[in-house]
């Protein structure tokens, strides 16, 4: 998923990516102790996806808290 598209999803639709991304992470993680994974990098890419999801949605938590005070 490109960094424009994380930009335009809602804060639930976020915490709901961000939920399914880090299951799919973790299980990957065992599977690769287990046997290893036909593509490595996917871990990489997947743990810095989480990143990219976390970084979007706590910008848009710190610009809503802004609004909320500005509008106050």
């Amino acid at each position: 998923m490109k960094k424009e598209e994380i930009k335009e999803l809602s804060i639930p639709e976020l915490k709901a990516r961000i939920e399914a991304a880090e299951k799919a992470y973790r299980e990957l993680k065992v599977t690769h102790a287990i046997a290893p994974v036909a593509d490595p990098s996917k871990i990489t890419k997947d743990r810095k996806e989480i990143a990219r999801l976390k970084t979007v949605l706590r910008q848009k938590e710190i610009a809503a808290v802004a609004a909320e005070a500005s509008a106050n």
